[in-house]
């Protein structure tokens, strides 16, 4: 059952924060024999500061935590583990997911700090059999980290689902946005599965490219579902920073591997997914834009 517990909103408006739910000591202090007049407008802007207040605090609290079990936690990569939890007792949370790149808050027991976490599973799938997946790292000393050493049967808690996800209707009718180009780095790839396995009419474009980024091999997720990715329309460009000997694909960093291709025949018709560090988010916007991409086809999902 939900654990009706509420918990501060982790981004809290700072015009707020000068508003008390105490009177201030003048007003408290106003001698009894003030005239009518006076106490007036005095207390009605009190009643207007302790309402604001309290409007201010119920708004900040209204993040609510749903208890969920584990039903999958295994190595999908070197620090990198597939999670799935079962949230089909709360079809409300399930549906609630309507977009890839939508995100939430998970927390394990006894532990206040929570970890934000983009679900991984398309919204069908949550839909359907009322799961969510995630991509988690695990980092030391993090929530993540506990997170992946719970064991199948342990318990979570989830917040509501929250963000707008990717706006693809920045980059439909597909017709007309034939380029589709995706940048992933590390646990990124997470909302690009979402986005990938979702659907945006991949066989309805001529050239979706993803450049998934990560040091090697072994700190690579998804790597079994790179060919059904690859059936869909999404050609998929493994990018490594530290190859061993044997690798003969694209190495370095992302945005150079984009760099060194690019083949972008038409900017106007070509939109941009990326998610992952933000030195790569910010290079490969440059490059996106300098070569006549619109800020507004190259989306985020934060």
């Amino acid at each position: 059952m939900s654990i009706l517990s509420l918990s501060l909103s982790p981004f809290p408006n700072p015009s707020l924060s000068h508003l008390s739910s105490h009177a201030p000591s003048h007003i408290q202090s106003l001698h009894l024999s003030s005239s009518m007049t006076l106490l007036k407008p005095f207390h009605h802007h009190l009643r207007r500061r302790l309402s604001i207040s309290a409007a201010a605090a119920v708004r900040q609290d209204t993040n609510l935590w749903t208890t969920a079990p584990l039903v999958t936690i295994s190595p999908a990569a070197e620090s990198l583990f597939h999670v799935a939890i079962d949230v089909s007792d709360y079809p409300d949370l399930a549906t609630s997911y309507t977009k890839a790149g939508q995100y939430l808050q998970l927390r394990v027991p006894d532990v206040e700090k929570p970890s934000f976490l983009a679900i991984a599973s398309p919204p069908s799938l949550a839909a359907a059999k009322g799961v969510f997946e995630f991509l988690v790292k695990s980092i030391s000393g993090s929530t993540a980290e506990l997170l992946c050493g719970l064991q199948k049967g342990d318990v979570v808690e989830l917040s509501q689902v929250m963000g707008k996800g990717f706006d693809l209707d920045q980059i439909s009718p597909a017709e007309k946005y034939q380029t589709v180009v995706i940048f992933a780095t590390g646990s990124g790839i997470s909302p690009i599965r979402s986005l990938i396995e979702a659907g945006f009419g991949a066989d309805k474009r001529s050239d979706i490219r993803l450049y998934y980024g990560a040091r090697n091999l072994k700190r690579m997720a998804y790597q079994d579902r790179f060919e059904n990715w690859a059936s869909s329309g999404v050609k998929v460009v493994p990018v490594l920073s530290q190859p061993d000997d044997a690798w003969t694909g694209e190495h370095g960093y992302v945005q150079a591997a984009f760099a060194r291709a690019k083949n972008i025949f038409s900017p106007q018709s070509t939109g941009a997914v990326l998610c992952g560090q933000k030195q790569m988010a910010e290079e490969v916007t440059s490059l996106l834009v300098a070569d006549g991409v619109s800020t507004e086809k190259i989306l985020k999902n934060f």
